[in-house]
């Protein structure tokens, strides 16, 4: 059962648009102002908000600006109520991100309508597209609305390949794309003062590279090469930014595809940063199974350089080599013709720092 919050301050109005959507089979919670209102959509979580625009306190527009700066709340669909139809009402409210309007007096089916278009909207919205080149065309193709968003990826000539090696852009200079990962594996890195590369992305089919430096509008902070021949999408600059302007529910669910990964790469940079080599070679070695592995792939087979997992772990290449060795001897993992088979994931995820 859908949850929906009523933020109201007429009590009959409340009571009567309450006893509509209940009878619609929606669960409601009740506020008779927009500060109370604003506390129950930090503890309820609903599925949607009705909201009326003018109410002592705190109003309308005041609850939109309060939720939206609020991530858990900033995403739910919101309607507006409202006795006025100027424009310069509708206006103020979409530019606070407003889902849609009702206008004083309103009749039950085109309450029950509206809702039942933002939650089908928001559901949409919600679901998990296929991280591949057809999964962002679908999930485009679903929320664009009145918009041929689906542009934005579909044309050829936006597909490159990368050879092995071949840089797609290097640290310092200034983004102009947004690139999607199609096929193959590509490598973030920076180089420090003395020249020494260190891995910070492992960058697999289905993720997005160099997002944050382009949202932040700065130089390239990494570098980025293919470890093996790569197809990538380039979203134009202009066109990245104009969909997340022009649409809404749209860049809500981007920017969540773009850094629904941050928080692990960060937690992950700080492993490596403070604990001993043969954890960090550890946590390496099951960074790349996780990022490359298959799933169903009962045996994988780590095919990463020597030198590129010792710039993962911030060691010398000899001192990675020389762990791996000595997980070999533990019956860690195995190496066939170079490549590492990790055969004790559980107890290599183990290992003390």
């Amino acid at each position: 059962m859908k949850k929906i919050l009523l933020i109201e301050d007429n009590h009959e109005i409340r009571e009567n648009t309450a006893e509509i959507l209940s009878l619609a089979n929606y669960e409601v919670v009740e506020a008779e102002n927009g500060k109370t209102g604003v506390d129950k959509a930090k503890v309820e979580k609903p599925d949607l908000i009705i909201c009326d625009i003018m109410m002592p306190q705190l109003d309308g527009y005041g609850v939109l600006h309060m939720l939206s700066k609020n991530p858990a709340t900033s995403g739910i669909p919101f309607i507006f109520l409202t006795a006025k139809s100027e424009k310069e009402d509708f206006r103020k409210g979409m530019n606070l991100g407003a889902d849609d309007y009702l206008t004083k007096p309103f009749d039950d089916i085109e309450l029950l309508d509206a809702i039942e278009m933002r939650l089908k909207k928001n559901e949409i919205l919600k679901a998990e597209y296929q991280k591949t080149a057809e999964g962002l065309q679908d999930f485009m193709q679903e929320a664009k609305g009145k918009e041929n968003l689906e542009k934005l990826i579909s044309s050829e000539q936006k597909k490159t390949v990368l050879k092995k090696k071949q840089y797609l852009f290097s640290e310092g200079s200034y983004p102009n794309a947004l690139y999607f990962l199609s096929k193959g594996s590509i490598k973030g890195y920076q180089t420090n003062n003395e020249g020494r590369e260190y891995i910070t992305n492992l960058y697999k089919a289905g993720d997005f590279i160099g997002y944050l430096d382009l949202l932040e509008d700065q130089q390239y902070r990494e570098s980025a090469v293919a470890l093996e021949e790569s197809e990538v999408i380039v979203i134009p600059r202009d066109e990245f930014f104009n969909l997340l302007h022009k649409n809404r529910d749209v860049a809500s669910k981007f920017i969540k595809i773009l850094s629904d990964n941050l928080a692990e790469k960060e937690e992950r940079l700080l492993k490596l940063a403070y604990n001993s080599v043969r954890k960090r070679v550890a946590e390496s070695l099951l960074l790349v199974e996780k990022q490359y592995k298959q799933e169903g792939e009962t045996v994988f087979k780590l095919n990463i350089s020597r030198e590129d997992l010792a710039n993962i772990v911030g060691a010398s290449t000899e001192t990675v080599i020389r762990t791996l060795s000595d997980f070999k001897d533990e019956k860690l993992i195995e190496i066939n013709s170079g490549k590492i088979i990790i055969i004790n994931s559980e107890k290599l995820s183990r290992i003390r720092g």
